[in-house]
């Protein structure tokens, strides 16, 4: 099957902090529609519209939040119990401690250190495409 007979796999980029604004191209070479949003309110709704296949997001630590850890726990809430959705996070090395407490509670598909490597991100999305087909 082609792609031209085929609907692209939809990818939800929810750039909050602009860690991955310069990966469109990368997704879209991947064969992804592309939808991007930059609030996690407005993103939640826009899952639940859209339906896509891979959310990508930032993930920030902020030590004085008081009742979560990121700005990631409400978006990783809604993915938990709908349509299978591969998610993938993009963070601050200096976080993995706070990524790695999230990741105790919430499913996380993959995280990618920033700065982002192209070919890493390549391989991963590439694998997942591979295994939806």
């Amino acid at each position: 099957m082609s792609l031209m007979t085929t609907s692209k796999k939809k990818l939800l980029a929810v750039v909050e902090f602009l860690s991955h604004t310069g990966l469109k191209p990368v997704y879209e070479r991947l064969g992804y529609q592309v939808l991007s949003e930059y609030s996690v309110r407005k993103a939640i709704s826009l899952i639940r519209k859209e339906k896509p296949e891979v959310v990508a997001a930032d993930f920030f630590y902020e030590p004085n939040f008081r009742d979560r850890v990121s700005n990631l726990e409400s978006l990783l809430a809604t993915l938990q119990g709908g349509a299978p959705v591969k998610i993938l996070v993009y963070y601050d090395p200096a976080h993995a401690h706070a990524l790695d407490k999230v990741r105790q509670r919430f499913r996380i598909d993959a995280a990618l250190p920033l700065p982002v490597l192209e070919a890493d991100l390549e391989q991963l999305l590439a694998a997942w495409r591979h295994e939806s087909e």
